[in-house]
């Protein structure tokens, strides 16, 4: 492991807000003031009034953020210095000697929030059905401007640069050999990863891969009919695409004007309400889930990640993400190590084997998945998991 002074560098953390941080949250909420009800019955103007009261009154009502907080501090919790920015990570080492390390990367409108619940299934899958050679180190970072890391000051901090960052953090924490994971920024980070291929890098594993070709790509975005001489299969993929496309105003807008969300800082159920309107499919989860319908994501999940947001006053840093972002999201990104992808069925795109084996050289697996979407940690974590212990076999 790590020399003295590198250890001397992992500052433990230990999080705990004040009372009166959590008593002007929700003050916040009870005069909170809401729009019209929208006039039409369904997604098309996004979070239905209906799903934005549910959110408020369990928020103010029922919500107990200590729950949450303490789960967090019942595992290690570090600050350390890299490139001049505090970065926080969760480090969590298994009671398995031989177990491999990997780095967990998170997303946007994520955050470590959204990994907690395979920290055990990762770290000790003897009591999770799994064998104890399938078990992981664990290293969950949160990216610059996200929870508990600090904000950038300066330009600069995108998906290649959190990649070095990540790079330096498993070398400092003395670590020969590890593995990289992640889903939406974390995917793109995962993916820097492996264009650097460090000497310790043995794989990665996404599941929102950088797989579409760009020939493909191009007229989705555009909304044009499918290109001739798609299978079934990548043409319902296509057919995704442009769906999604179609939606992502989020993107183009944090992507442009970040700092304009000033009020991502001054209303929290306005914060709450654009975190949640990600997608198509997750808003209908989360929506379906205030509904009472327990799938994927509780009431308090959404909420878990939504205080973290308030309580750390990352609604703008976190934003600028994607003002800082060139690379496409979605287009191959030259990746050559070995790589793994669990393609989720209600993912912005469900990634076809055709297009894993064209965009990674090097596909050690591939698993198409029945359940789940783009929050596959947090809606899906022991499908998540076992995949996890599958994908990576070859590289132990």
């Amino acid at each position: 492991m790590a020399d003295q002074a590198v250890i001397d560098a992992l500052r433990p953390f230990e999080i705990n807000f004040s009372d009166e941080a959590l008593a002007d949250l929700k003050r916040r909420l009870s005069h909170a003031r809401l729009p019209e009800e929208e006039p039409v019955d369904d997604f098309s103007q996004g979070v239905p009034l209906k799903t934005v009261r549910q959110v408020l009154e369990h928020w103010r009502d029922k919500y107990d953020w200590r729950k949450v907080e303490a789960r967090l501090n019942a595992v290690p919790n570090y600050l350390t210095e890299i490139d001049g920015l505090d970065i926080h990570f969760i480090h969590v080492r298994s009671k398995h000697e031989d177990a491999l390390p990997i780095i967990v990367t998170h997303g946007w409108p994520g955050s470590i929030i959204e990994q907690l619940k395979i920290i055990g299934p990762l770290t000790d899958p003897t009591a999770h059905g799994g064998r104890a050679e399938d078990a992981f180190h664990v290293v969950i970072p949160s990216m610059p401007g996200y929870g508990f890391s600090g904000k950038p000051t300066t330009t600069g901090w995108g998906p290649e640069r959190i990649a070095d960052a990540w790079i330096t953090l498993m070398q400092r924490l003395g670590y020969k050999k590890y593995v990289a994971q992640g889903g939406d920024w974390g995917a793109l980070v995962t993916e820097m990863i492996g264009v650097r291929g460090p000497p310790e890098l043995a794989g990665i594993h996404v599941n929102m891969p950088g797989a579409v070709p760009e020939d493909i790509n191009g007229p989705a975005f555009g909304g044009a009919p499918s290109p001739a001489g798609l299978t079934d299969e990548e043409k319902s993929t296509y057919d995704q695409l442009v769906s999604f496309y179609k939606k992502v105003y989020y993107a183009f807008w944090m992507g442009t004007r970040p700092q304009t969300g000033v009020a991502f800082a001054d209303s929290p159920i306005g914060l709450a309400t654009f975190l949640i309107d990600h997608d198509h499919e997750s808003l209908a989860m989360i929506a379906r889930s205030f509904d009472g319908q327990p799938e994927g994501m509780s009431p308090d999940d959404v909420l878990d990640n939504c205080t973290l947001f308030w309580l750390t006053n990352t609604g703008v840093s976190a934003a600028r993400l994607y003002w800082e972002n060139k690379l496409p999201f979605f287009t191959p990104k030259g990746v050559k190590v070995p790589v793994a992808v669990t393609a989720f069925p209600n993912e912005l795109y469900q990634t076809p084997r055709s297009w894993a084996e064209k965009a990674f050289p090097n596909l050690i697996h591939y698993n198409k998945v029945d359940k789940g979407g783009h929050f596959a940690a947090w809606e899906q974590p022991m499908l998540l998991s076992k995949d996890l212990w599958a994908a990576f076999r070859s590289l132990r």
